[in-house]
């Protein structure tokens, strides 16, 4: 499984598997080509006079940067250090600037929930909370595609990634239950194993928009908003998605249910295996009652903590000591996550680069311009026309994190410049932003994990993400408007 939970997006469409080898060494030439070549483009291009020559030259390395997280010639963190380079090499920025996005604290709240994360997995506590809902829930098909997702509900908050929890947790509980179900062995099974598996998978992709540290992204969604000026709190987000949240979460297993109903619908086996699970992870060690107890803590801390005046990414730097002090999480666990700290690179680059452009006014002139041409219609129409676009160009993207660095800051300029509300407009732009992974088998990390095993057609995949894309834009859009508008927030 831990193989399965490392799967690198830029392999899984088919196309890229079918291509000659040649062509596959040759990619990162013509992926580093692909990048520079958009930047020098940009660059030539002569800047508005609304527009600063230093501005401009900083779209360019940013637009090559984006390319480059889309074509993968290299790892992230190694474009986003290149980029870097090169802002300073070309004296776009200065040092002082430069390093300023790794002191962000939206950066370090992000590392510091994937070092928590691992500890879910290595103590157990991740599997434990899985198998407790399954030995509840788990009689019933339908109640197992539930108590999946009850795990990937509990444990987004603290885990920042979907293949982190899918691949880490619930897609090994998941393969578990697929096993003893029989999908190898009969037909009955395996359109179960299909079901559970369309389920669960459609579930974290609602889930992982509940929470502003439930994905990568979500949070440098929440910084490009700060550029524009609207603040936005873990506890402001929580509560924006609770309702469309729980509501996309009840009807989208009940929906794949009815379009591609399992053979096996009453699964008391399930039950016993996970019983026979809890019985073999014994009582609850010390570690994992630790570890319950901060989570709890730390959840109660960024739930109250604008008005106990505590910052959400001070409180994870204390839980994560409080980890360390106990024993629960090594140093050695800490200096090993490989994930955490490349994402500490490319996220800061990405974030300074977002904010230069912000201060240098950049973001502003191109949301007046898009928007002086599509002044004609109300904001309503306009956003309306704009949120489906970014929602549905996702079938272009590999990546959340690389389609929110490509588009969330430009569109949110150009809905604001409409006339949108503020809050509406960051919320809308950011819950789609993770909806649309459903779309397709490669549209995010953990795509390919669910998608791997073969249990569910590529033509069926498809089906199902168009589909239930127009279920959770119709929820989100109605339900969530109905719900921001008696919090207030438009």
């Amino acid at each position: 499984m831990a193989k399965a939970s490392r799967t690198s997006v830029a392999t899984v469409p088919t196309v890229e598997s079918a291509t000659p080898n040649l062509n596959r060494r040759n990619a990162p030439a013509r992926g580093l080509l692909m990048a520079v070549g958009a930047g020098a483009v940009i660059w030539a291009i002569p800047h508005p006079e609304a527009v600063e020559p230093r501005g401009w030259h900083l779209l360019a390395i940013f637009v090559g940067t984006i390319v480059g997280i889309i074509a993968r010639p290299l790892p992230m963190g190694a474009i986003a250090m290149i980029a870097i380079a090169v802002t300073l090499l070309t004296r776009t920025l200065d040092l002082a600037e430069v390093l300023a996005g790794f002191s962000n604290s939206s950066v370090w709240l992000v590392v510091s929930a994937f070092l928590l994360a691992g500890t879910f997995i290595r103590t157990g506590l991740g599997r434990r909370i899985a198998y407790r809902f399954l030995s509840v829930f788990g009689h019933r098909t339908l109640g197992l595609s539930y108590s999946l997702a009850a795990t990937d509900l509990v444990l987004a908050p603290v885990i920042p990634s979907h293949a982190a929890r899918s691949g880490g947790v619930v897609f090994p509980v998941l393969q578990s239950l697929a096993h003893s179900l029989g999908a190898g062995r009969s037909a009955e099974a395996r359109t179960t194993a299909q079901y559970l598996t369309l389920a669960t998978y459609q579930s974290t992709v609602v889930i992982s928009g509940m929470f502003l540290t439930s994905m990568a992204a979500n949070p440098l969604a929440a910084q490009f908003a700060g550029q524009q000026g609207i603040a936005i709190t873990w506890t402001m987000w929580a509560l924006a998605a609770a309702v469309p949240g729980l509501v996309s979460l009840v009807i989208v297993p009940l929906i794949i249910y009815t379009w591609h109903p399992p053979a096996i619908t009453h699964t008391p086996d399930a039950k016993l295996h996970a019983l026979k699970e809890l019985a073999q992870l014994g009582p609850m060690r010390r570690q994992e009652r630790i570890l319950l107890a901060v989570f709890a803590a730390l959840l109660i801390a960024w739930s109250l903590g604008p008005s106990l005046g505590i910052d959400s990414t001070a409180a994870i730097f204390i839980a994560l000591g409080v980890l360390l002090l106990t024993g629960v999480l090594a140093w050695d666990d800490v200096a090993r996550e490989h994930e955490a700290w490349s994402t500490f690179i490319w996220f800061a680059a990405l974030i300074m680069m977002a904010t230069e452009l912000a201060e240098l006014g950049v973001t502003k002139w191109f949301g007046e311009s898009v928007a002086a041409t599509v002044g004609g219609v109300g904001w309503v129409t306009g956003f309306l026309v704009l949120s489906l676009a970014y929602f549905y160009s996702h079938y272009l993207f590999a990546s959340n994190t690389a389609h929110v660095s490509a588009m969330f800051a430009p569109f949110l300029a150009i809905a604001l410049a409409l006339g949108t509300p503020p809050l509406l407009a960051v919320f809308v732009l950011a819950f789609f932003s993770n909806l649309f992974a459903g779309l397709t088998h490669y549209a995010s990390s953990a795509a390919p994990i669910f998608f791997g095993p073969g249990y569910v057609p590529l033509g069926m995949w498809w089906k199902v993400g168009g589909l239930l894309s127009i279920v959770n834009i119709t929820i989100w859009l109605v339900v969530g408007g109905l719900w921001w508008k008696m919090l207030g927030l438009w």
